[in-house]
């Protein structure tokens, strides 16, 4: 099979469906490093859709991974549920102030339904992939993320600490927010598949938290909830993401429906491909910091050497080179390219 025949997009698309692909797929995880590359603040880069765009585009065409990915930060629909947010500086993300949205169920009754073309950025997240797709949509593959699964976005709303204590106090609150949670979840991850997205990602990393009986009896349910419901609405793939050793409740996550798993450094990959068994997706996992950021390129060559030997080795089929987490804005660019650079070499010595 000749890879010049193939786009990005299609390589992708084979990866996931397991097929015979003449290299392995990239998509690294790259949001705010594409506007490090570009030389925009994170205020622009999150408050301009044209600039967002603009950045995706470019670090596209400087790097030519498989995979883009339309993100700002992880209070897109926190802020679209009314959760004060703001910028600690120009150039560092956008993030909640602090003061909880939800201390009751009153608080829940009052958040209004859905309305993806108005509340808060959802405006500026889709007019930015319309712009995204019309740029790329013909080679690469669009990964766009409808930012939190239910429990994240509780934890959002009503602050970690309290979703923990009103678990053991008060479940029923945690519950019924959660509820409201799927339903903008679900809203905003329908809006996204409306304008031109390939995959469907959220996250869930406070849900790693848990523990595996609180996860199965807590987060799991509302995970497996809105993926069921965009499935029913749209074929496209969907996937989860945890951060940190999600080793404990692989075998869950690989059961909530998600086509993708998004795993990150500490997870072993041999151990992965075996729990979560030939029909998922492995997404992943490069260390983000410890190796993309600090390491040489020839750390990195050997690494990336490594886990697709190990992937392999495996005979795990559907699997996509990346990142196990979000790229620091400070990654050297060489380094990333020493990654995606064995992909390449790979190709033509096979």
């Amino acid at each position: 099979m000749n890879s010049v025949s193939l786009t990005s997009k299609q390589i992708i698309r084979r990866a996931l469906d397991g097929l015979d692909i003449p290299r392995p797929a990239t998509g690294p995880l790259a949001v705010h490093y594409c506007a490090r590359q570009t030389g925009v603040s994170l205020r622009e880069f999150t408050l301009n859709p044209r600039v967002l765009a603009e950045c995706v585009v470019r670090y596209y065409e400087k790097f030519r991974p498989d995979a883009v990915w339309l993100s700002a930060d992880t209070w897109v629909t926190a802020q679209a549920m009314g959760s004060p947010v703001a910028f600690p500086g120009d150039d560092q993300p956008l993030a909640g102030t602090g003061e909880p949205l939800v201390r009751t169920r009153a608080d829940v009754d009052r958040i209004p339904p859905p309305d993806p073309g108005s509340q808060g950025r959802w405006p500026i997240m889709l007019e930015a992939l319309q712009l995204i797709n019309e740029a790329l949509g013909n080679n690469a593959f669009i990964v766009a993320c409808f930012d939190q699964y239910p429990f994240s976005l509780a934890c959002a709303l009503m602050g970690i600490e309290q979703v923990m204590i009103k678990l053991c106090d008060d479940r029923s609150l945690v519950q019924r927010l959660m509820q409201k949670c799927g339903e903008y979840t679900l809203a905003y991850a329908l809006a996204l598949a409306a304008v031109g997205a390939d995959m469907l990602s959220g996250g869930d990393s406070p849900a790693g938290l848990l523990g595996p009986k609180l996860y199965r009896e807590v987060a799991l349910p509302f995970e497996m909830q809105v993926i069921s419901e965009i499935r029913s609405r749209v074929e496209l793939p969907v996937s989860l993401h945890i951060c940190g050793d999600s080793t404990p409740i692989l075998a869950d996550m690989a059961g909530s429906g998600a086509d993708v798993l998004e795993l990150d450094c500490q997870v072993d990959i041999a151990s992965a491909c075996r729990i979560v068994g030939a029909g998922v997706t492995i997404w992943g996992n490069l260390d983000t910091v410890g190796l993309l950021a600090q390491g040489s390129p020839k750390d990195i060559e050997q690494a990336t050497r490594a886990l697709l030997g190990a992937v392999k080795a495996c005979g795990h089929r559907r699997f996509v080179l990346s990142s196990g987490c979000t790229l620091a804005p400070d990654t050297p660019p060489e380094n990333l390219q020493a990654m995606l650079g064995i992909v390449l070499r790979s190709n033509r010595d096979s």
